[in-house]
């Protein structure tokens, strides 16, 4: 997903970069919590996070599920290779990959292919399914290789926040 913020890094100070190292850590702490640990009013820091939300900062408020509670046991990490790379082919690419909910993350790439995407299904016959709608019988990709998870090592949703 492409950065929609209107919000320019210097527009963050210290304190709301404090806020969000707490918020990406756990975004129901209480505000007053927050307050304590940053030395801030709990309504200063309501305002902040209000701010943040509306300058696109703080994209949206969402839980983290485990797959693994919903029997979701295959994570593949594919690379697909588009026929081409024509402004059209591209975009119609992006949108068939961001309506597919098994696809939880998408990224487009330089460097040999076209794309890196991260999906998550129920089984092996699951996967193939979706590779067969999504890249072997799709005029757009050219080829694709997958690369299926051992192991769920690390997968953190939180990002830097420099000083």
């Amino acid at each position: 997903m492409a950065s929609k913020s209107q919000i320019s890094p210097r527009d963050l100070d210290s304190f709301d970069r404090s806020i969000l190292r707490i918020l990406q850590t756990d975004n129901k702490t209480p505000q007053r919590e927050i307050a304590e640990a940053v030395n801030l009013s709990a309504a200063a820091v309501q305002r902040r996070i209000a701010a943040m939300e509306s300058a696109g900062a703080i994209l949206r408020n969402v839980a983290i599920v485990d797959p693994g509670a919903l029997a979701l046991a295959i994570t593949a990490v594919v690379e697909v290779q588009l026929r081409d790379e024509r402004a059209a082919t591209v975009d119609a690419a992006k949108a068939l990959f961001r309506t597919t909910v098994e696809v939880q993350q998408c990224y487009y790439v330089t460097g040999g292919v076209s794309f890196v995407l991260i999906i998550v299904t129920p089984d092996m016959r699951s996967y193939e399914a979706l590779t067969r709608q999504l890249f072997a019988e799709n005029d757009l990709v050219d080829r694709y290789r997958t690369l299926v998870a051992l192991d769920r090592v690390k997968t953190e949703t939180a990002v830097l926040v420099p000083n």
